[in-house]
């Protein structure tokens, strides 16, 4: 395949990494790189996958003629842990690591056909496809916490989170309720150490890391995966699933939302609305910090719903 069908000008991963420095030193190696990989793992691949923002993934078959998915990433932090949270779940939730350079940031993955996004699985109600998210978070969870394990911590991440949105909100002063944002920051650094129990966590649990698959009905990709508190990864599956916070009645749809997940995965609604709250602030400071300041007024608009359910 050449590289105008291999790197196509309107793929989402080459516009978006060329906004700074690394990405576009990182772009300048790509078509050597992904044709390095290429020939060691003698693939044979088809044209890329239009999804993602920092990785290039195209379709391959492998000598044998089994399908699998080539994956590239720039370098960075969130991404470090995939290959070795892959190994740990073993299948069970998550696609099979086939492969992987560490070396060179690239795996060789099962692949996931048909490949249906959860969130895009209309048929199905967003009540139904929420217990079908949270079927697949319960075996990630089930796979046991190594000791020795490189991943990063929850409660680490997190509490850096909480020094930089403190930070920005000096620094920036976007105007955004003091107080929300304290209770955020305080969230951050809190939630973790109050967990019943720990699991290898996904990291980015959204419906569109949820595919369908022929070996199970669901299984989760592109995981960002750290270990810590498991009250960490539901809040994008039930944000995005659907948006329950246009429905007619917002306050009514989350917290029946909350407790459905709740009662799924052994929670306490009122911690999960508390993680929602937590991860909303930090990301209405990220957008803040990211010169879109209107946008993370809308994202606390959220964030002081689910502070109203959990009583914070």
């Amino acid at each position: 395949m050449s590289d105008a069908a291999l790197f196509p000008p309107d793929l989402p991963v080459l516009t978006e990494m060329r906004v700074h420095a690394s990405g576009r030193a990182w772009l300048a190696e790509l078509p050597a790189l992904v044709e390095k990989l290429r020939a060691r793992w003698s693939l044979r691949l088809g044209a890329p996958f239009k999804g993602g923002s920092c990785s290039w993934v195209a379709p391959a078959r492998l000598p044998d003629g089994t399908h699998a998915v080539f994956k590239v990433t720039w370098p960075h932090r969130e991404a470090a842990g995939e290959a070795e949270g892959l190994r740990l779940w073993d299948g069970q939730g998550a696609v099979r690591l086939i492969d992987h350079d560490p070396a060179h940031h690239a795996l060789l993955l099962e692949r996931c056909e048909p490949g249906t996004e959860l969130g895009a699985a209309g048929e199905a109600g967003a009540e139904h496809r929420l217990r079908l998210g949270a079927e697949v978070l319960r075996e990630l969870w089930s796979a046991p916490v190594p000791r020795d394990s490189s991943l990063e911590r929850v409660a680490d991440v997190c509490a850096e989170w909480a020094d930089l949105v403190e930070e920005r909100m000096e620094r920036l002063r976007p105007g955004y309720d003091a107080g929300l944002v304290a209770r955020g920051a305080r969230l951050l650094r809190e939630l973790p150490g109050g967990a019943a129990r720990e699991a290898v966590v996904h990291g980015d649990f959204n419906p569109g890391n949820v595919l369908a698959a022929h070996r199970r009905p669901w299984l989760a990709i592109d995981a960002k995966p750290m270990t810590g508190d498991p009250g960490y990864d539901p809040f994008p599956l039930l944000e995005q699933i659907d948006d329950p916070f246009a429905a007619a009645d917002p306050h009514r749809t989350v917290a029946n939302r909350l407790a459905l997940l709740a009662g799924e995965l052994g929670e306490d609604a009122g911690r999960l609305a508390a993680w929602g709250v937590a991860r909303l602030v930090e990301e209405a400071l990220w957008r803040a910090e990211h010169g879109r300041v209107a946008y993370g007024t809308r994202v606390l608009g959220k964030a002081r719903l689910l502070a109203d359910l959990a009583g914070l």
